[in-house]
């Protein structure tokens, strides 16, 4: 993927670094796989607002994606690469030899006139969707089952993959992006590749308004606020603050965030700061 570094002729194009969406091949999406997505800036039924800093932003509509490659032993063109609005990763629009399209997550390297294909007996080659246990051993891989036939849950945002790392009876050993290593039982389905758009960390805003156009509104601090407000608010001066906490007082550093004696324990072999789960 390429970017772009915009030239200073305006404040908000100072320090934007954009894509140059390279590898996109048409900006207008498949018609029958598109559907309304609601705004609801952060409000509930009654029109009060639930969930702060959620507002505005330009009109979506979802693309519906297809996590599940269920459309086995049948090969399909990749017709085009496209950006989606409601993920970082490109898609790529297939279209199967009897007709029918779906959007898939493109993976790195993907062209426009490539063939891929789901199934037991298929190939590892990118794009390509099988079953763990014909992926050959140190192969990365995205969109990822947790349950067969539940379609991808893991690895499916821009840049992100996961490497078989081992097989075992009933399982596959992965090695996470976040580091962990985890079992996975090994008939789940997953494809074989690298997410598109690795270089999305790199990009940079460059002014307030990328971020409203996206559907966030500003922030504020819990330190720029009153007592009343949250815990880390008052003081004079700038000697406000404390530990830092949530607005209902839930510690944001220190704290263990995973459930204890979670079912998936016995499945983390290793944690992502390399410590053994215990059990």
């Amino acid at each position: 993927m390429a970017l772009k570094k915009y030239k200073p002729m305006t404040a908000g194009t100072r320090w934007r670094i954009g894509n140059a969406y390279a590898e996109i091949t048409t900006n207008v999406p498949e018609k029958s796989l598109v559907e309304p997505l609601k705004r609801t800036g952060g409000r509930n039924s009654k029109g009060r607002m639930t969930m702060r800093y959620i507002g505005g932003g330009h009109k979506r509509h979802y693309r519906i994606i297809d996590f599940k490659r269920n459309k086995f032993d049948m090969d399909a063109t990749v017709v085009s690469i496209e950006y989606d609005p409601n993920r970082t990763a490109f898609i790529a629009l297939l279209e199967y030899t009897d007709g029918e399209r779906r959007y898939i997550l493109a993976p790195q390297g993907l062209q426009v006139g490539a063939k891929v294909r789901s199934g037991n007996d298929v190939a590892p080659e990118i794009g390509n969707a099988l079953q763990m246990k014909s992926i050959p051993l140190g192969t990365v891989i995205h969109n990822i089952e947790l349950q067969p036939g539940q379609g991808g849950k893991m690895a499916r945002s821009a840049g992100t993959s996961a490497q078989l790392a081992n097989k075992e009876e009933k399982y596959a050993v992965l090695k996470m992006p976040s580091g962990e290593l985890r079992k996975v039982l090994i008939n789940c389905f997953a494809t074989v590749g690298v997410i598109s758009n690795s270089d999305h960390n790199l990009e940079t805003a460059g002014k307030a308004g990328t971020n409203r156009h996206k559907g966030t509104r500003p922030r504020v601090r819990g330190v720029a606020m009153n007592p009343v407000d949250h815990p880390m608010g008052g003081g004079e001066g700038r000697s406000s603050g404390g530990h830092p906490r949530s607005r209902n007082g839930k510690y944001a550093k220190g704290e263990k965030t995973r459930t204890r004696g979670k079912g998936s324990d016995k499945l983390i072999i290793q944690r992502r700061d390399g410590k053994k789960l215990t059990k």
